[in-house]
């Protein structure tokens, strides 16, 4: 079952969101939150699996919100799916910056929210390459004009480094094993690795990383 904690200031999209969302077997909406602060208390109380998380609210916004759940004392397996009106949004690269999973457009459709649960309830990112890895080319471009490269980086063997750049490439695990001709679970072995060596908690910050550090440049497509 999947514990999930929705926040929103808006009443009516919480509601719509929780019945939609308890209608599934493997499913379960264990609180509800108006803000980012009330957000903070329930999941430090209750540990959700996911946080469907809004991104702008009065008060503490959901940057902030996501921050301090992800800070909390054994919540290093709770995720968070960020939510906003926008495909372009800076609040977008800075949730992902302080560990979100992904991010969902508040127009999505009911079979998009939820197949997203699943796939950050998993441990997997949601991270569509035409939307997310465009944004974030955008921003890295802007704002990290001498990107410095962490030193774990060098611990990576090359083909764990060739992996890494493949994930910010947007490919999954399938895909990787397809393009190097391995197996996934080779790849899963890699993927492990890296995470490992580089402190990393899921795809997510892998393809903030990547590009932050010069890894991937912006606006190159991942080796073919």
């Amino acid at each position: 079952m999947i514990n999930v904690l929705i926040v929103d200031d808006q009443t009516i999209v919480r509601a719509g969101f929780a019945a939609l969302l308890d209608a599934q077997e493997d499913i379960s909406v264990i609180g509800e939150a108006g803000d980012g602060r009330e957000a903070v208390r329930i999941a430090e109380r209750s540990r959700p699996d996911v946080v469907v998380m809004d991104i702008r609210m009065p008060g503490m916004d959901g940057i902030e919100a996501t921050r301090r759940i992800l800070a909390l004392p054994g919540a290093e397996n709770v995720r968070v799916l960020v939510l906003t009106t926008f495909d372009v949004d800076e609040y977008v690269y800075e949730a992902l910056a302080v560990g979100a999973s992904g991010f969902l457009l508040k127009d999505a459709t009911a079979d998009e929210l939820v197949s997203a649960v699943r796939v950050v309830a998993r441990g997997d990112s949601l991270l569509a390459p035409q939307v997310t890895g465009r944004l974030i080319r955008e921003f890295t471009k802007q704002r990290r004009n001498r990107p410095q490269a962490p030193s774990e980086l060098a611990t990576l063997t090359a083909r764990e480094t060739e992996v890494l750049v493949l994930i910010a490439g947007g490919l999954s695990n399938g895909e990787i094993a397809a393009r190097l001709v391995v197996s996934e679970h080779t790849v899963k072995t890699h993927v492990a690795r890296v995470f490992t060596k580089l402190g990393l908690r899921d795809r997510a910050q892998a393809v903030m990383l990547a590009y932050e550090s010069g890894v991937v440049v912006p606006g190159e497509s991942a080796p073919g």
